[in-house]
């Protein structure tokens, strides 16, 4: 079913088990340091408005990225599935094969460069306007 040799899928699973475990290690880190003390000193010495705006920032922001790094570790864990049950480098809308050159940017992609393109223009298609 997929295009992609046998020495291919080895190194695509080989990069995303690394990138599953860098992404495990990090949202752990963000986990474990939830409580961290630097953001509840500089909220506890908060000065005025300016200031409690800047500490809110820093929180939003971590809490993004973990946002961020929870998702990227669905989508790594999916691409192993696809690689395990075969189907990995195979567009899932055309059943097309997704380039290597793809892979090699975005191992995670789930479909070939047009498809891709079709779903983002759909997405925005959809999305309301301002």
């Amino acid at each position: 079913m997929t295009p992609l040799n046998t020495d291919q899928r080895e190194r695509f699973r080989d990069t995303l088990h690394e990138r599953e475990r860098e992404l495990r290690r990090r949202i752990h880190h963000s986990l474990v340091n939830s409580d961290n003390k630097d953001y509840a000193e500089m909220a506890g010495r908060v000065l005025d408005i300016g200031d409690q705006s800047m500490v809110d920032l820093l929180a939003d922001a971590n809490i993004i990225t973990l946002e961020n790094e929870v998702a990227e570790l669905a989508d790594v864990t999916a691409a192993l599935g696809r690689i395990r049950d075969g189907s990995y480098g195979v567009c899932i809308d055309c059943g097309d094969e997704i380039v290597t050159q793809r892979l090699e940017v975005y191992p995670t992609a789930r479909r070939c460069r047009d498809c891709q393109a079709r779903h983002e223009n759909q997405a925005r298609d959809r999305s309301p306007s301002l």
